[in-house]
């Protein structure tokens, strides 16, 4: 099947964190994903509405209108995670917020693609009480994806998927290789032309570091990403806090990126 109107919601991982900077711009999986559907067909026209910082709830409520507005023949769903590190997490609340999108879209005529989330306790392991969470918000998610026939990327059962190399160093966001593989992961799922299933392949075993320098990574983790994650917290901020969609409107795909649209 051919789209032509490809609209992503989301929060940082879809506006593309970890997959270049705040000077040159975030490029990251949904770009990736949408430079691989315009080699299938030029015309494809693209509208990425996310935000770094939103929760389900906001996505859903910034997002969700303006989305079915532009009228999309594809639309991919992420949302979730930044209500799954906060207090007063409630997946059965943050489930029906993803369903609620998951209807109005598929309704709206799109085909909708959504996605679970990693074990972030082997990514992070201060994150290890957060497991049960992420868990319980996945199997409501493959439950309502199933219900509206939202195709569905399980990332949860691969081993590789929180291996360091696939995560940037504040271990929040996907690195280049991470969203590279996840747009992959995308694009097969769809069955678009050029696409497999390489984006499963385990990665090749990395080095093990000592216990000294795992721990000296682990001070440094905390004071540089997760120091400063928390003071924004306390204070009731958000990364996200007066920033807008990076391409609020449908538009042509530049595919100036040589070698793989999906693949670094």
């Amino acid at each position: 099947m051919t789209y032509t109107r490809y609209v992503a919601l989301g929060d940082s991982q879809t506006e593309g964190l970890g997959d270049g900077d705040e000077v040159m711009g975030h490029r990251g999986w949904a770009d990736r994903l949408a430079e691989h559907l315009a080699r299938a067909d030029p015309g494809l026209l693209y509208a990425n509405l996310a935000v770094r910082g939103r929760t389900a709830a906001q996505i859903r409520d910034e997002q969700l209108a303006a989305a079915l507005e532009l009228r999309p023949d594809l639309a991919t769903v992420m949302a979730g995670m930044n209500d799954v590190i906060r207090p007063g997490f409630d997946a059965a609340r943050v489930a029906g917020v993803l369903e609620e999108m998951f209807a109005a879209l598929v309704g709206a005529g799109a085909r909708v693609v959504t996605v679970t989330f990693p074990d972030i306790g082997r990514i992070a392991p201060m994150a290890r009480p957060l497991v049960p969470r992420v868990l319980d918000v996945n199997e409501r998610i493959r439950e309502a994806a199933a219900r509206h026939g939202v195709t569905l990327v399980d990332t949860y059962p691969l081993a590789y998927v929180t291996d360091a190399r696939m995560w940037g160093r504040d271990r929040l966001h996907a690195s280049p290789m991470g969203h590279a593989r996840f747009a992959a992961a995308v694009a097969h799922a769809l069955g678009l032309p050029g696409s497999d299933d390489t984006w499963m392949a385990p990665l090749p075993a990395p080095p093990v570091p000592g216990v000294w320098r795992a721990a000296a990574a682990e001070a440094r983790w905390l004071a540089t990403f997760a120091g400063p994650w928390i003071g924004r917290r306390l204070r009731g901020r958000s990364s996200g806090d007066g920033r807008t969609a990076k391409r609020p409107l449908l538009a042509p795909v530049p595919c100036d990126h040589g070698g793989s649209p999906t693949m670094p």
